[in-house]
């Protein structure tokens, strides 16, 4: 993970929440099947990001679950502007297919609002 990317995620994080950001950011290593898979812990008034650079038209299968209801968003940067292909107040689990619009790095990331932490477990299939 660069720091501007890091430092880009805590920015979109405190604009969005108003809170400092407590970030977990990592990087999509595919591997050889074209898959990827992530368990976290997010710590309460934190947040979950996975970042991988996607090429226009590349489909990613996506599937999570969390111990808990947290903000849940797809998102990525053009400037400063943030756009948000896919957004979820207060979800447990979701699943769906992203197709990239633009050559772009993407982010999946999901925002704990909660008082405890919660589990979450992320697969990605390309």
């Amino acid at each position: 993970m660069t720091s501007n990317r890091l430092l880009l995620a805590a920015v979109a994080f405190t604009a969005m929440t108003g809170a400092p950001a407590r970030a977990d950011v990592i990087d999509i290593a595919w591997s050889a099947e074209g898959r990827f898979e992530h368990r976290a812990e997010v710590a309460p008034g934190g947040f979950a990001e996975v970042c991988g650079k996607l090429a226009r038209g590349t489909a990613v299968r996506w599937d999570f679950e969390s111990a808990g209801p947290m903000d849940f968003n797809i998102h990525y940067h053009q400037g400063k502007k943030v756009v948000f292909p896919v957004r979820r107040a207060a979800a447990a689990h979701g699943a769906a297919t992203l197709k990239a619009k633009l050559d772009q790095d993407y982010c999946w990331m999901w925002t704990n609002k909660s008082a405890q932490p919660l589990s979450l477990r992320l697969t990605l299939s390309r």
